[in-house]
């Protein structure tokens, strides 16, 4: 089954973030993502792995 692509905004709600840091995220290369059409999509499990690893770096 393919992955979950999410809008930016909807990234932005699960993060809690603002558009600004998402594609900052993007830009650094911390949160994978991929253009479909010209559209910015980020796999679910992208931002998945984004937190688990936020969370190993806390621990």
């Amino acid at each position: 089954m393919a992955d979950e692509l999410l809008t930016v905004t909807e990234v932005m709600t699960r993060l809690k973030v603002g558009r600004t840091k998402v594609y900052d995220l993007i830009r650094t290369r911390r949160l994978v993502s991929i253009k479909v059409d010209g559209c910015r999509r980020i796999p679910a499990t992208a931002v998945g792995n984004f937190i688990a690893g936020q969370m190993e770096r806390a621990a």
